[in-house]
């Protein structure tokens, strides 16, 4: 996949068309300074904008292979776009999330892209693995080196909220303990 092609054609079309989207996933974790391979490119978007999102992914040549209320994922014609999953922001959470996403440099795009801030990114990781447990303990590792690398600037009582949110407040509590033993 060449993710600088792919983001530049996603880039130019949802921003010539006013849409929102912030970059989730490995991107995200990279902006984070938490280097890990990905393989596509994960957005979060309005769900509103799904028909629009729709069209214009079919209009690059790429195919729609999964469609719900949560999800919409496409797959490019060609090996160079590649694979792209859209997350569907229609809940408080995660229309704020898309609010508060910022423009930053990634390393693998060479050009400035909206990114949710890295306690948003946590929260994503706790809902993966509320919804997959098999996920727990990359995304455990994840959210550490999230926390290892960006420790000064966090808001901890957002990402407590989204640990609460998951019923993971248990796991939140032994995160923070590992980190204050490590001080």
């Amino acid at each position: 996949m060449d993710f600088k092609h792919a983001f530049k054609i996603i880039t130019h079309h949802f921003e010539k068309g006013n849409l929102k989207y912030a970059v989730i996933g490995g991107f995200a974790l990279e902006s984070a300074g938490v280097v890990r391979a990905t393989m596509d490119i994960d957005l979060l978007v309005l769900a509103d904008d799904k028909s629009r999102i729709k069209s214009i992914m079919i209009a690059n040549n790429y195919e729609l292979i999964f469609e719900s209320e949560e999800v919409i994922t496409f797959i490019g014609s060609d090996d160079s776009l590649g694979r792209v999953d859209f997350l569907l922001a229609h809940r408080k959470y995660t229309l704020a999330m898309l609010e508060r996403a910022q423009k930053k440099s990634v390393l693998q795009v060479s050009t400035e892209i909206y990114v949710v801030e890295p306690e948003d990114l946590i929260g994503l990781k706790i809902q993966a693995i509320a919804n997959d447990q098999y996920r727990y303990y990359q995304d455990m590792a994840d959210i550490q080196m999230i926390i290892k690398n960006k420790y000064e600037i966090l808001d901890f009582n957002r990402i407590k909220e989204y640990f609460e949110l998951f019923g993971k407040l248990d796991d939140y509590n032994k995160l923070i303990n590992t980190i204050k033993n490590v001080e």
